[in-house]
């Protein structure tokens, strides 16, 4: 049985790892289309470009290398994204487009015979600085202009103006769609962000399906004014709306929630932000999260109820966007078969899940066979810089994905 070469996996993401490296708090930070990140794409179709592999960016941002050509037969493909939230890790999104490059590296030199071809892709903007997986829709051809046009992060940096700075039209991603017929199967190795694995001492996870997502940018608007001579009875507290709606949270999952619902106030602002004035606003990220379409619309609707009831009782203006909204996927039942069978093939314990994460699979399996395989992260860490996942589950994963893919291109 084939197998990958984890010493050389090892170096290629310790390697990518350096870009974007904080030294001061230990987290790597390749928010989508920084500089960080762009340095990461040039430097991936560098490193494939020079090891023989065919490699081309797209009007997305996406790095796409492999073997074979798609034109004429459809591809398996593989891979996950480069981008990184602030002060993330090193696994998240990096394991699955290296351990992609590692297949086909072992793939090359075992010379082994495929009747389809095999690539990688390195998706752009997973993470949602923008809303949504802007890379992955690209591909999948769900992005319109209007969108491309409007979609700016919390900062209020639009999409078309980072795209700019390294070059990029934003009108190109249009252009990025990949046609169904294109893609035999895709799959994704990626960390599972979450304890259940590593709790139950499970090396991989066959994912059924993944959880919907909606984002908000909500702003309550009050009146700033003096904190030694305002009455606290006659303030217009932005940060008490705030407050107040933190604690409504709890009771919005029990009414409306199941227990795969999450929502999470992950981002805030106070105006003016000065310690001896009331503030006069508040700025924040909802982001909500189920395996149900219906109950995320559910909480959307008592979210937008709880947050108009506590605008009037603190005299603020409650008004919001939403950034993105992203429904539930099942994965492939196929492919997720494969995965099993796969992993039990190598003798490693493997478990049926869903996902609470969103991951760039959901908008590939819209136009193709699509499996996410999990590895276990430990202590359930992700998105810090603490996030881990040991070199021999790394190693698992990474032959199970080959094993996955061979049987698929086959």
């Amino acid at each position: 049985m084939v197998s990958i070469n984890i010493e050389r996996l090892k170096d290629s993401i310790r390697d990518l790892s350096k870009i974007g490296y904080n030294d001061e708090d230990h987290g790597v930070y390749r928010w989508g289309f920084t500089d960080a990140d762009m340095r990461a794409r040039h430097w991936l179709l560098d490193l494939v470009k020079n090891e023989g592999f065919d490699a081309h960016m797209d009007g997305a941002g996406n790095v796409f290398f492999g073997i074979g050509d798609y034109h004429k037969k459809p591809a398996v493909l593989t891979g996950s994204h480069l981008d990184t939230v602030p002060a993330g890790g090193i696994f998240d999104g990096a394991l699955g487009v290296l351990s992609g490059l590692e297949v086909l590296r072992t793939l090359k030199e075992n010379d082994v015979k495929l009747k389809h071809p095999v690539w990688v892709v390195a998706t752009a903007e997973e993470e949602g600085r923008f809303g949504g997986m802007m890379g992955s829709q690209a591909i999948a051809g769900v992005v319109n202009m209007d969108w491309l046009m409007s979609a700016h992060d919390a900062d209020n940096v639009y999409l078309k103006d980072a795209m700019a700075e390294h070059g990029l039209d934003v009108m190109n991603v249009l252009d990025a769609a990949w046609p169904a017929e294109r893609l035999k199967a895709f799959y994704e190795l990626h960390i599972e962000q979450g304890p259940v694995l590593f709790n139950e001492d499970i090396c991989i996870g066959a994912v059924e399906g993944i959880s919907g997502v909606f984002k908000w940018i909500v702003h309550l608007k009050g009146k700033a004014d003096h904190a030694g001579t305002a009455p606290m009875n006659m303030r217009s507290d932005a940060f008490m709306g705030l407050a107040d709606f933190a604690h409504e949270i709890e009771r919005i999952i029990a009414e409306d929630g199941t227990d795969k619902t999450r929502i999470t106030v992950g981002k805030v602002d106070l105006k003016p932000g000065s310690p001896h004035t009331v503030p006069g606003e508040a700025v924040f990220t909802i982001v909500g999260r189920d395996m149900s379409n219906d109950v995320m619309q559910e909480l959307a609707d008592s979210c937008r109820k709880a947050l108009s009831a506590i605008a009037r009782k603190h005299r603020l203006m409650f008004e919001y966007e939403q950034v993105s909204w992203l429904k539930p996927q099942a994965c492939s039942d196929t492919l997720t078969q494969i995965i099993e069978n796969k992993a039990k093939q190598r003798k490693l314990s493997c478990l049926k899940m869903p996902s609470g994460a969103g991951h760039d699979t959901q908008f590939l399996a819209q136009i193709t066979e699509a499996g996410l395989i999990f590895i276990p992260s430990v202590n359930g860490v992700s998105h810090a810089p603490d996030e881990w996942s040991h070199w021999h589950d790394v190693e698992a994963g990474t032959n199970v994905l080959l094993d996955c893919i061979v049987e698929s291109a086959s």
